[in-house]
C-alpha cells in the first residue's frame, strides 16, 4: 500500500456511517495510547493522540462529535497528566472547533496539505496549553515542547488510515 492511500478517504470511497460506540472507542484507545509510560526521546516526540482522534472525526465526520464529550476527554487528559485542570479541555474544545470550521477545506487538500493543516492546528491547541502554563507560573520548558505537534502532523495519515479502516465499505463494486 502507497503511503498516498493512507490518509484521509479516496473520491471513488464511500465510508460507513460510525456508530457512537466506535467514536468512544477510538477516543479510548487513543486515552490509552497517551497513557503509554514512554521515557525519554520517545516521550519528548509522542504526539498527543486524543488531539489526533479528535480532529479526524472533527474533519472528516463533523456531526459525530460534540463538545460535551471533547470537555470531559480533556478533563480526564488533565486528570491523567497532573496538569492544571481545564487546560487539554480548552485545547480540545479550539482545536475541535478549528477541525469542525475547517473540514471542508481541509478535505480539499491532498496528504500534505492536511498534515500542513493539521501542524498548524496542533500548534495551536500546544500554545492554548503552554500559555495556561505561564499563566500559572510555570517557566517556558524550551522549543522541544512542539515537537509533538511536528510528529502528530506526521502520523496524520496512519490515524487516517487505522481510524476509517472498520468504516471502509467491505462489498466490492464494479
Amino acid at each position: 500500500m502507497a503511503i498516498a492511500e493512507l490518509g484521509g478517504t479516496h473520491s471513488h470511497e464511500v465510508l460507513m456511517p460510525a456508530k457512537p460506540a466506535y467514536v468512544a472507542l477510538s477516543f479510548f484507545v487513543a486515552f490509552m495510547l497517551n497513557m503509554l509510560p514512554l521515557t525519554g526521546w520517545v516521550l519528548m516526540i509522542r504526539p498527543d493522540f486524543v488531539a489526533a482522534v479528535l480532529l479526524y472525526w472533527a474533519i472528516q465526520h463533523p456531526r459525530k462529535v460534540g463538545f460535551t464529550p471533547v470537555f470531559l476527554l480533556g478533563l480526564a487528559m488533565d486528570v491523567a497528566d497532573g496538569s492544571l485542570f481545564g487546560q487539554h479541555a480548552l485545547a480540545y474544545c479550539v482545536l475541535t472547533a478549528a477541525g469542525i470550521t475547517l473540514h471542508r477545506r481541509i478535505s480539499l487538500f491532498g496528504l500534505r496539505g492536511q498534515m500542513l493543516h493539521i501542524l498548524g492546528i496542533l500548534l495551536v491547541a500546544q500554545l492554548i496549553v503552554l500559555m495556561v502554563r505561564i499563566a500559572a507560573d510555570n517557566a517556558f520548558p524550551g522549543w522541544w515542547y512542539f515537537l509533538p505537534s511536528v510528529s502528530g502532523s506526521l502520523l496524520w495519515p496512519l490515524v487516517c488510515h487505522f481510524v476509517a479502516l472498520p468504516l471502509r465499505s467491505r462489498a466490492k463494486t464494479d
